[in-house]
């Protein structure tokens, strides 16, 4: 019996073991690489392995018939293939496609650099701009220590790529600010009016921007202020050159907020400190008062509404270059309010909106005089270069802006975005010197449409595609500006770029006044980058080419007449490394721009490089903090090659063919986080030129008093002071931003 028991469960295993049926073969990429770990089995049973070192797998199984075989991986796109179970093995191969996630795709940088907590590619913060030495706080000013950022030490704005002033936008929650820096002195370059603490995000882009944008033919500059607060804050600042005190209150249920702060900027006392070389007969004083608004709304949307005003006068004179015992003196007296109202709101099903609207205001007086010894302004000479430089001039700028933007979120992370703005910008002037009284006033209604998309074709490869579409009531002309990006990750935070675009720009309107009609300013951009970056190293290298198609171009008649004529180019290679992991509780970056750029525009007579442009320049940025002490000590040196001036003993054929010495500057700050009583307290120090460094912009020249050679007499512009100091206490109640400072420099 036990023999007959045997032989029956001997024939069913065998028959069993007949019936299974193998299943093998191999896991791939789209790539041909070999993918280890991923999982296999029949649909709807139990029947499946994993894949081993070799990317190959194999199994038994008793099912039968028809049946979908399932391979997954985590960072792939399950995939199901249909297999017929019968009495043959079965060989099969699968090709998975990467899954598209935020984690690992690449990012479309579109030439801009990243300043922002919310963002990977993180490169300025804040406190970055707060404690960069020389920057004293000031936005622009830092952002000269990046690539393709040029120091113009006699004129405010930001010079970029061989880009004018006025090639550069600077941006606050979507909308354009249409006096960003204060109010230009002759020879004096003036820094921007916004502390950088009002913003949470900064993206710098130094070409290739976003069709999100326009009317820049080389530079946008877009900062986010910042949402709620996080706590209730009252904040004190005391300094030789200003005092200030603000307020933040934070609703109890963290949904809103409101604030204002008041700065009275005044510089008698600083400037007896620090002898200035200009004759300020007007101490430069300012009063400035802002206030905010935000709310949360029920469906994680956010209100800002911001406004900003300021009032300030001063007057400066120096010895007139064209009489012995004469002063040319400067004074102006400026009004300039901005208010921005924005509006974001996730609709569901991936769409967001974004609405924004603004108001920006600038008034000045300005009233140029010839003194004599007494400083009284002196009767008509009949000496027309002498007579000719006193004038007076108001001047009324109203800029009213709207804006909205819809974006839609399809697939994994694809991104497309669309909207419309208009801007209404109305200019109105009254210019009085001995040849009578000159009024005007100019009015352009400018209105764009735009779209772009972010398309993931794997995460290895992005393309941002996009247009914009532009029309100018005052040219009436419209232009269709075409950009693209493509990106391709080549590692972990590795990846190469290509950016493509036509920049479109309305010509300043004060050219325009009684002119024919001209068309659009226009400059195309190339731009290849490589980049790494992580959490603790930045590296990127960028080579451009940008083709000024038409610049405004001005007639050697009188008078003049204003073309399109105007041609240029700038081409150049740009390097940024930064450090903060290699040695413990230090940060630094250095910086290099080569610069090979040329034009003919205004009234230039050949095609020159422009006096705004350094063939060679470069920064570095040093950070020291010790966390026991809460002490950090910041190094920044600034330099480039000599720029191009006009000097008008040459002869016409050698225009601008002279330069300046080279720049050179280096700076020293430090600052300190003690307690004091219940305040978090920052001191701050600061030395700019520490080693007084001989620093010269360039030259103004006589219009009819020579030297013994014959030559015009000229005389250089160099900053009020060969050396400036910064001494100043913050005090803050109720939000210790100690952390934040360690964090910074960690």
């Amino acid at each position: 019996m036990k023999a007959i028991l045997i032989f029956i469960a001997g024939m069913m295993l065998a028959g069993l073991l007949k019936a299974q049926i193998l299943v093998k073969g191999t896991v791939k990429d789209n790539k041909g690489r070999i993918l280890a770990g991923a999982n296999i089995a029949i649909k709807d049973s139990y029947d499946g392995t994993m894949s081993d070192s070799t990317g190959s797998f194999s199994f038994k199984t008793t099912e039968k018939g028809n049946a979908l075989l399932v391979a997954s991986n985590i960072g792939y796109k399950t995939m199901e293939l249909p297999i017929v179970l019968g009495t043959d093995s079965v060989v099969i191969s699968f090709i998975l496609k990467e899954e598209i996630n935020e984690l690992k795709a690449v990012i479309i940088t579109a030439g801009s650099y990243e300043a922002s907590d919310k963002k990977k590619g993180t490169v300025l913060k804040a406190l970055d701009i707060a404690t960069t030495a020389g920057a004293n706080a000031d936005i622009s000013a830092t952002i000269q220590t990046l690539p393709g950022a040029q120091k113009v030490g006699e004129q405010e704005g930001l010079f970029i790529r061989g880009g004018s002033a006025e090639e550069a936008k600077i941006i606050i929650d979507g909308t354009v600010v249409n006096n960003f820096f204060y109010s230009s002195v002759p020879g004096i370059s003036q820094r921007g009016r916004f502390s950088p603490f009002l913003f949470s995000g900064t993206v710098f882009s130094s070409g290739g921007y976003s069709a999100l944008y326009g009317q820049a033919l080389s530079s946008v500059l877009s900062l986010e202020s910042l949402d709620i607060p996080e706590k209730s804050e009252l904040q004190v600042g005391l300094s030789p050159l200003f005092a200030t005190v603000g307020l933040q209150q934070v609703a109890n249920n963290k949904k809103s907020s409101y604030g204002f702060s008041y700065d009275w900027t005044n510089l008698a006392v600083y400037q007896k400190l620090v002898p200035q070389a200009p004759d300020f007969f007007k101490v430069p004083d300012f009063h400035t008062a802002d206030m905010n608004y935000r709310f949360k709304t029920k469906k994680n949307g956010v209100f800002k509404m911001y406004a900003y005003y300021n009032s300030g006068t001063l007057g400066v004179r120096n010895p007139s270059l064209d009489s012995i015992g004469l002063w040319n003196a400067f004074s102006l007296k400026n009004q300039n309010l901005f208010t921005n109202i924005s509006f974001r709101q996730f609709l569901g099903n991936g769409w967001k909106i974004n609405i924004a609207a603004s108001v920006s205001y600038n008034k000045d007086e300005i009233l140029t005089q010839v003194q004599n010894q007494q400083y009284q302004a002196v009767p008509t000479t009949n000496i027309p270069v002498i007579d000719q430089t006193g004038f007076s001039l108001n001047a009324n700028q109203w800029m009213l802006q709207g804006r909205v933007v819809v974006d839609k979120r399809f697939g994994a992370i694809n991104t497309i975005r669309f909207g419309t703005e208009v801007w209404n910008n109305t200019d109105s002037s009254r210019f009085q010197n001995i040849n009578g009284l000159f009024p005007s006033k100019v009015n352009d209604f400018y209105k764009a449409g735009f779209a772009e998309a972010d398309l993931y074709i794997t995460n290895e490869l992005a393309f941002r595609p996009g247009v914009r579409i532009e029309h100018s009531s005052l040219l009436n002309k419209m232009n269709i500006a075409p950009r693209a990006a493509l990106s391709y990750k080549l590692g972990k935070n590795s990846q190469v770029t290509a950016d493509y675009g036509i920049f479109y720009q309305t010509p300043e309107r004060r050219y325009l006044i009684n002119q024919p009609p001209v068309n659009f300013l226009r400059a195309d951009h190339y731009i290849l980058t490589y980049q790494h970056i992580s959490s603790s190293y930045t590296f990127r290298v960028q080579a451009f080419y940008k083709d000024y198609v038409s610049l405004l171009k001005m007639s050697n008649s009188f008078p003049s007449t204003v073309s399109n004529t105007g041609l240029g180019y700038a081409k150049g290679v740009e390097l940024f490394w930064r450090d903060k992991k290699t040695f413990k509780n230090f940060d630094y970056w250095i910086s290099y721009s080569y610069l090979d750029t040329k034009r003919d525009y205004n009234n230039y007579t050949d095609l020159v490089q422009p006096t705004f442009a350094a063939t060679h320049s470069g920064s570095v940025v040093l950070k020291k903090f010790w966390v026991k002490n809460m002490f950090g000590v910041n190094w920044n040196y600034n330099w480039s090659t000599g720029r191009p001036y006009f000097n008008p003993n040459r002869s016409p054929k050698d225009f601008l063919v002279d330069k300046t010495i080279g720049y050179s500057s280096n700076n020293f700050s430090l600052n300190w986080l003690p307690k004091i009583g219940k305040a978090n307290a920052v001191v701050v120090l600061g030395v700019n030129n520490v080693f007084n460094e001989r620093q010269i912009f360039g030259y103004n020249y006589s219009g009819r008093l020579r030297d013994n050679n014959g030559d015009l007499i000229r005389s250089e512009i160099n900053p009020p002071a060969d050396r400036s100091f910064f001494l100043g206490i913050f005090l803050s109640w109720g939000v210790d931003r100690s952390q934040q400072n360690i964090n910074n420099n960690l």
